[in-house]
């Protein structure tokens, strides 16, 4: 990277922007796999830019998460002096807000959905993504994957569980999935094909039930309560 582009990397990282639409993110420079979206008004950091291939590394401030935009996602933002300032929920706020983020979330399963990795707009949605979404629309953010949101939790007993608390699977070692809980043994997630469904549904937390419900159960490895806001 020559001197002047440099500079502007200085300079562009110095400043705060807000999105003006949705955007989509991804996992490397080539931008061809989604990581992540950002909703229209998040907040962000530009963190380095390769000029040769025309691609900006950003940090989103709410999750920290960082993932890739096409330099030409540039006129989608717009700086800000609005500065990003989180603010920390204490678990008796998140108890409030807990049926509003359930209802959030099967609101989003009665809209047509599919399974989107990455996906963190509606009407699309990872696994992860679904349960970030329906905690942030009511300002708890949560950390962006579902592996960093089973450390982010605090561990729970299966015979514990409360509605609106995390329930996670992991079909190797790392937790790779998260739906959130209902009650009475039921969790509302967005699922992948290859598990059968390809979008947002209720299953339920057992062997008992439907065939879904007990091929994820197989891979459950455990559940996480809220206790506050993720701050990066």
């Amino acid at each position: 990277m020559n001197n002047s582009s440099s500079n502007q990397v200085k300079k562009l990282d110095e400043k705060e922007y807000i999105a003006l639409s949705n955007l989509d993110l991804y996992d490397s420079p080539k931008c061809e796999s989604l990581a992540t979206q950002a909703a229209c008004h998040r907040h962000l950091k530009i963190i380095a830019i390769d000029d040769a291939l025309k691609v900006m590394e950003v940090r989103l401030l709410e999750d920290g998460y960082q993932a890739w935009l096409p330099q030409q996602s540039l006129d989608k933002l717009q700086i800000t002096s609005d500065y990003y300032q989180p603010t920390l929920y204490s678990r008796q706020s998140i108890e409030q807000i807990i049926p509003h983020a359930i209802a959030f979330a099967q609101a989003a399963m009665a809209r047509p959905n599919y399974y989107l990795w990455g996906g963190t707009v509606a009407p699309n949605y990872d696994c992860s993504g679904l349960v970030q979404a329906a905690m942030s629309n009511f300002g708890v953010w949560l950390p962006r994957n579902s592996y960093q949101q089973a450390a982010f939790t605090t561990r729970i007993a299966e015979n514990d569980l409360e509605p609106g608390d995390l329930v996670f699977f992991a079909k190797k070692h790392q937790v790779d999935h998260v739906g959130l809980y209902l009650g009475d043994r039921y969790y509302i997630h967005s699922s992948g094909k290859d598990m059968g469904r390809n979008g947002i549904g209720i299953d339920r937390l057992g062997n008992e039930g439907d065939t879904i419900g007990k091929a994820y159960y197989q891979y459950f490895w455990g559940c996480g309560r809220i206790m506050q806001s993720f701050i990066p």
